[in-house]
């Protein structure tokens, strides 16, 4: 971070990150949903001319609205309840954001980060493979945070990239969400259950590369985005 740089900050509190933030010479954007904190932060930061204080719900917040034009990084605390639903919005709807870095529970950190054959890969890891390339940065240990929480969290590193293949991706979430469904079950059963008989479905495997048998948390994004097409193509 540093002068010219764009930060918008999802969690503020009370501000102990932000002012380090405007420090450098940051552009701050600082979120927080507490009224009362948001206050109190916005009495505090009332002659540092690089913060700015909005009350705002991160899962719900226009983005468009509340962020000037150029790049943007995000650093946020995010509570395990949205930490997924934020990440994956930011992801979604607005490009200009280009990396972030997010300090979140380990499970859930593990889950965004993770890849194929890992025990945490899932639909939430594939979706953020589309978009992104995740990493688990470092543990934060509950001993940090006072009164020290239940749970063990991770920084993790997200940035942006273009999809690594072209894809329609409401066919492609679909595909993902009915894969890990029943993530025990084979991807030939899956693509069953998205509509194919089976001889279709064997024939969309074979076409992609992938073994009937195979489960889904052992395919990455291309694999899945390779299913998506075929069987669409094998729908009509």
């Amino acid at each position: 971070m540093g002068p010219g740089s764009h930060v918008l900050e999802i969690g503020a509190g009370l501000g102990s990150l932000t002012f380090e933030l405007a420090r450098s010479g940051a552009e701050v954007v600082a979120v927080e949903v507490d009224r009362r904190l948001a206050a109190a932060l916005e009495e505090a930061s009332a002659n540092v001319p690089n913060i700015r204080v909005v009350v705002a719900d991160a899962t719900k917040a226009d983005w468009s609205r509340l962020l000037r034009r150029g790049e943007w990084v995000v650093v946020a605390n995010l509570p395990y309840n949205v930490s997924v639903p934020v990440v994956m919005r930011i992801l979604d709807d607005e490009p200009r954001v280009r990396r972030m870095l997010v300090m979140v529970q380990r499970e859930v950190g593990e889950r965004l980060a993770a890849g194929p054959g890992e025990p945490r890969y899932g639909a939430v890891s594939v979706r953020v493979a589309y978009r992104a390339t995740a990493r688990v940065v470092r543990p934060v240990a509950r001993t940090v945070f006072w009164p020290p929480p239940g749970v063990d969290s991770v920084l993790v590193a997200i940035v942006r990239r273009p999809p690594p293949v072209a894809v329609d991706e409401q066919a492609l979430w679909r595909t993902i969400e009915v894969a890990f469904a029943q993530r025990r079950k084979t991807m030939r059963s899956a693509l069953i259950r998205l509509g194919l008989d089976p001889d279709e479905a064997r024939r969309t495997l074979d076409a992609c590369g992938i073994s009937p048998m195979e489960r889904p948390e052992r395919l990455d994004v291309r694999q899945f985005a390779c299913l998506a097409k075929r069987r669409r193509r094998a729908a009509r």
